[in-house]
C-alpha cells in the first residue's frame, strides 16, 4: 500500500479505527473522518502508534449531513491529488424516528445517502488515481430490509432494525450499480458483511435491540477480526478485478434475492441521485 491514499469514514473507533491501523501499517497514508475532534484526534494518535512513521490525518465531517459531505468531499480533494480507496465504514442505528436537516430520515441518511453521494463527489480522482477501489460496509441485516419507495423515510412507521436493515440492503444494491457504472474505469467497488462485532454499536438504542446485542455480546467478535474483510478489501491483490460482490470473511457471498435485484438497484440509484442532488 505504499504510496496509496485511504479514505475511511467512521475512523474514530470499531472497525473503521482498526482497518486504519491496519491500512497505515501496510504503508498507505490513511485519512480519518469523524465527526467528533477529540475522539478522531485520539483515533489518529493510536493509528501512529500501531503503525509508527505513517501518514495519517483526519477531517471532520457529520455524515447525516449533505452539506457536510459535500464540504468532506471539496476538502479531501484540495488537500490530496489521489484516492486509492475510499473505505465507506460508518453507520448508525437510532431506535427512534429522527429527520435530518435534509429532510432525510437519519438512519438512511447516514448509511446509504452520505456514502452515496460522497462516492459520486470522489469519482473523478478515484478514476484519476486508478486501479482504486470503493468498499461499502454493509451487513447481514439487510436480509430484513425492505425499500418502500412510497416511504422511504419511513414517515408510517419506524423499526429501528427494519430501517438500519434497509439501509444495509441499499448499500449492497448500490455497490451493484456502482459496479456497473465503473466498468473499464479501473475502479473497483464491493461490499461485505464484517460480522457481529463487539464495538458498543447498538447500545445507544433502547427495547429489544440493546437487549439482543447485551445478550450477544459475549459470542462477538473483535473490532480487530471484523475489519479484516475491510482491509482485505482494500488491499489484496487477489480482488483487484473483483467488482460487485458481497464478501464476508474475505470470500464472496450470496445475498438476498432483493439485493441482487438490478432493476431495484437502478431504481434506488435514481432516487437517491434526486435526494442528494447528484448529477450524472
Amino acid at each position: 500500500m505504499d504510496g496509496k491514499v485511504c479514505l475511511i469514514t467512521g475512523a474514530s473507533g470499531g472497525i473503521g479505527l482498526e482497518a486504519a491501523k491496519a491500512l497505515a501499517a501496510l504503508g498507505a497514508t490513511v485519512v480519518l473522518v469523524g465527526r467528533d475532534a477529540t475522539r478522531t484526534e485520539a483515533a489518529v494518535s493510536a493509528v501512529r502508534a500501531a503503525a509508527p512513521g505513517a501518514t495519517v490525518d483526519w477531517l471532520k465531517a457529520d455524515l447525516a449531513s449533505l452539506k457536510s459531505v459535500r464540504e468532506l468531499a471539496a476538502t479531501f480533494k484540495a488537500r490530496y491529488p489521489r484516492l486509492d480507496v475510499l473505505l465507506n465504514n460508518a453507520g448508525l442505528i437510532i431506535d427512534h424516528r429522527e429527520v435530518t436537516e435534509d429532510g432525510l430520515e437519519a438512519t438512511m441518511a447516514t448509511n446509504h445517502f452520505a456514502p452515496f453521494l460522497l462516492t459520486n463527489l470522489l469519482l473523478d480522482v478515484l478514476k484519476a488515481s486508478a486501479p482504486s477501489r470503493v468498499i461499502n460496509v454493509s451487513s447481514d441485516a439487510h436480509v430484513v430490509g425492505k425499500l418502500d419507495f412510497e416511504d422511504l423515510q419511513s414517515e408510517r412507521g419506524y423499526t429501528a432494525f427494519r430501517v438500519y436493515g434497509t439501509s444495509k440492503l441499499a448499500n449492497i444494491l448500490f455497490t451493484r450499480a456502482l459496479a456497473k457504472r465503473l466498468r473499464g474505469t479501473g475502479v473497483t467497488t464491493n461490499s461485505l458483511h464484517p460480522g457481529m462485532v463487539r464495538t458498543g454499536f447498538g447500545l445507544n438504542t433502547k427495547g429489544f435491540f440493546r437487549q439482543l446485542v447485551k445478550l450477544g455480546t459475549p459470542f462477538m467478535i473483535t473490532a480487530e477480526q471484523g475489519a479484516r474483510t475491510s482491509i482485505y478489501l482494500a488491499s489484496s491483490p487477489e480482488v483487484e478485478s473483483v467488482s460487485g460482490e458481497y464478501f464476508y470473511k474475505r470470500r464472496p457471498k450470496k445475498a438476498s434475492s432483493a439485493a441482487r435485484d438490478d432493476a431495484l438497484a437502478e431504481r434506488l440509484w435514481q432516487v437517491s441521485e434526486q435526494l442528494t442532488g447528484v448529477t450524472a
